[in-house]
Formats: structure tokens, C-alpha cells, sequence
């Protein structure tokens, strides 16, 4: 290991993540990346299943710190019979912990990506990597724990919020990682719900960050002080149902106004058809999937009035975390408005959005309709918005946690 000038270290980190920077998801994943880089860690990004190009060009040159392996590819499986014949009881060890999965499908699931957890811990060791960070607490944590068990290199993860509620092997990866980061507070109570208790001093809330620009950047005019933005896949927990309906009582009560939605998924059809019947297709563009710097450059660019984000609880620990859409807004100073469930209060307390109950078409519409009819009130919130991403959500603020939990891992 390296001194980095002053106390830190700059340590060699491998990063797993699904894809990224292969197609178009985990784009929120990017700027934790060049953070990392920026101040002079050394990154190899190993992907479980690398899929497609890099689609988001703000991961331009990223694809040159990947190792690009099929899942199951002739090199990957070679890899893993070496590893097995090489280190066997390492290797039986963590296979071993694969048998505590709940069900057969999640056990399944676990011995698919089992191969390649082994060969991960081949390239660590020969790499010589200080440290696996891995995102996601599913299969790539399954990686990441088989190549740390083989390998005696720490590892750690960063849960999000689905991969909790699904809770694959979650107290035996938190019990054999350094450290376990969750990005909010909620989704800590929900690894709580599902059995984790009393392993408080492997867990710790590091939020994920976004790269703050210039606050000169913030200052220019609204292009289109009509223009609402919603940035979600179209999904059942992102609640678009209640913003289409806010949208009809807008349209009932003369307010001029037209809805972007950025994103895809399998209810673009029934969206579409509702769009349809409550005599509002005429006011909402559905636009698919947007390139990440595409989002940003319309925010940038001051060509949204409002962000909303119209998120429901479906029950059971399905809820949002904490949308880095929102927080990319805020960070652009950019009004939001969402609602009050899962980890979206941490973000949006003290004044910094604006919060309504989910699943009220009357609350979102009466808040969109102040929001695009006060100019004083949009300035409040682009302010409030910016200082709470300075304060606790920036990347810089994110990654310096990291590494802290990282390097302590060490000693």
C-alpha cells in the first residue's frame, strides 16, 4: 500500500457492481467511481454480468478499468476449478455458507454466480487488491463474500433497498464483511426487520453522494415554468398512477402545465392508457430511457420548473430509498416535491422539498400548483435543496466516509 500524501492511503479497491459501466443502469454508481479515482485510489471494476456498451457518457473511459467476463465464460469457470483445486478448504468454506440461503431458488441463484466469487478472488489476489467493495447485497455480494473467504482480502457492501427486502444471506454477509453501508436510515430499520439486530458495529448509514457543480450554476432563470419532470422507471413503487391524476385536476382547474416522464418498464402500457382516459395524453411525453447526462443537462440547463417523485409504500419493505434523482435536482437547484415514505424524509426535512402523503392525487396536484405559481417559493426550495446536498449528500462527503470505513478495515 501506497502513503498518499497526508495520512491517508491510496489502496487498490475492486468495485463490483451488476453492470455499470455496461449499459444503461447504475449510472448513480459513476461519480462514487471517479471520486475514488480523483483522489488517487487505485479502481478495477468487475461487473457480475456485463451487458451491452456504455451507454451513459459520463462513464466514458470507465470500460478501460474493467475486467469484462461473462458470468459463466471457459475463463471464468477454469478459474474457479484452479482456485478450487489450489485452496480447497478455503473453497469448501465458503461454499459452505451458500447452504444457509433461504429456499432453493435463492441457493440457486447463490452457486450460479459461486464460479465466478472464486475466480473474483483469484484477480484480487493477483491483482493485489487492499480492499472488495461491492454494490448490491444479492449475488455480487455473494461474489465478493466467496472471494474474501478464499482470499482473507476484507470486503464490504453497499445495500440499497429491494436487495434488503429480498434478503439474500443479508446477517451472513454483514457477519463476514468489514463493514455493511446502507444509504439511509430506513433501509438500516429495514435490515433490522429482517433479522440483523445486534450487528450494529458492522453497520454504518453512508449516503450515496452526487457530484456537486459550481453553486454559480444554480443562479440562471426557469426556461419553462411549466415544465415538470419525472425521472423513474415505470414501476409499481414509483407511484406515477397519483401524478397522472394530479395531472387531470390541474387540467379541471385551468393550471397550464405538461409532465415529462423519463424512464421505462412494464407499465408503460397501462400509464399510456390511463393517460388516455383521464383526457391527459395531450399534457404528458413519455420519453423511455434518457442517458444520465441527458437528465442532467435538462436540469442544468433550467428546462424544468419541478422534479416530482410520486413514490408509494407497497408493503413489506417495498419503498424507496433515497432517489438519487432527487438528489441530482437538488444539487442543480431544482425544486422537488415527493413523498413521505422510506428514506425520501431524510432527504427532504427541514424545508429542503416538498413532502406529501403518497397515494394523494389532491395533495401532489395542490403542491404543484403552488410551487409552479409562486416564484418566491421555487427560490426557497432551490437554496434549501442545494445547502442539504452540500451538507450531507455530496459525493466528496460519501466516498471520505468510505474510505474511513475501508481503511479501518485494515488495521
Amino acid at each position: 500500500m501506497n502513503e498518499q500524501d497526508g495520512n491517508a492511503a491510496r489502496m487498490r479497491i475492486l468495485y463490483i457492481t451488476v453492470s455499470m459501466p455496461f449499459g444503461p443502469s447504475e449510472a448513480f454508481f459513476i461519480p462514487e467511481v471517479r471520486e475514488l479515482i480523483r483522489l488517487g485510489h487505485q479502481v478495477l471494476i468487475v461487473q457480475r454480468s456485463p451487458e451491452g456498451n456504455v451507454t451513459n457518457h459520463d462513464a466514458d473511459g470507465l470500460q478501460d478499468i474493467s475486467v469484462r467476463q461473462r458470468l459463466l465464460s471457459f475463463g471464468i469457470v477454469g478459474a474457479a476449478m484452479l482456485e478450487s483445486l489450489l485452496h480447497p478448504f478455503a473453497s469448501l468454506r465458503a461454499l459452505a455458507l451458500l447452504f444457509k440461503s433461504r429456499g432453493l431458488f435463492t441457493l440457486l441463484k447463490n452457486f450460479m454466480v459461486f464460479p465466478k466469487g472464486l475466480w473474483l478472488g483469484r484477480l484480487a489476489r493477483q491483482w493485489g487488491a487492499d480492499h472488495i467493495h461491492v454494490q448490491w447485497a444479492l449475488t455480487t455480494a455473494t461474489m465478493g463474500m466467496v472471494a474474501s473467504e478464499i482470499t482473507g482480502i476484507p470486503w464490504s457492501c453497499t445495500a440499497h433497498r429491494v436487495d434488503i427486502v429480498l434478503d439474500n444471506l443479508l446477517a451472513v454477509k454483514i457477519d463476514h464483511a468489514a463493514f455493511f453501508r446502507f444509504i439511509s436510515k430506513s433501509g438500516v430499520a429495514l435490515a433490522q426487520s429482517h433479522g440483523v439486530a445486534g450487528r450494529d458495529h458492522k453497520v454504518h448509514v453512508i449516503h450515496m453522494g452526487v457530484l456537486l457543480p459550481p453553486a454559480g450554476q444554480i443562479d440562471s432563470p426557469i426556461q419553462n415554468v411549466a415544465r415538470l419532470l419525472c425521472p423513474a422507471n415505470l414501476f409499481p413503487v414509483k407511484g406515477h398512477q397519483y401524478l397522472f391524476r394530479a395531472m387531470a385536476l390541474l387540467k379541471q382547474r385551468g393550471v397550464e402545465c405538461q409532465l415529462d416522464v423519463a424512464g421505462e418498464g412494464h407499465l408503460e402500457g397501462q400509464l399510456h392508457a390511463l393517460a388516455r382516459e383521464l383526457s391527459i395524453d395531450d399534457r404528458i411525453r413519455f420519453l423511455g430511457q434518457v442517458p444520465h447526462e441527458r437528465l442532467l443537462a435538462v436540469l442544468r440547463e433550467r428546462q424544468a420548473a419541478l422534479v416530482v417523485l410520486p413514490s408509494v409504500d407497497l408493503g413489506e419493505g417495498l419503498h424507496e430509498g433515497i432517489p438519487v434523482a432527487l438528489i441530482e435536482a437538488m444539487s442543480l437547484g431544482v425544486p422537488v416535491l415527493s413523498t413521505s415514505t422510506g428514506g425520501i424524509p431524510e432527504l427532504l426535512c427541514d424545508g429542503a422539498g416538498i413532502m406529501v402523503p403518497p397515494e394523494d392525487p389532491l395533495a401532489l396536484a395542490d403542491a404543484i400548483e403552488q410551487v409552479l405559481s409562486d416564484p418566491e417559493l421555487r427560490k426557497r426550495l432551490a437554496k434549501a435543496g442545494r445547502q442539504r446536498v452540500e451538507e450531507e449528500f455530496s459525493v466528496k462527503a460519501a466516498v471520505d466516509k468510505l474510505i474511513e470505513h475501508i481503511q479501518n478495515s485494515e488495521q
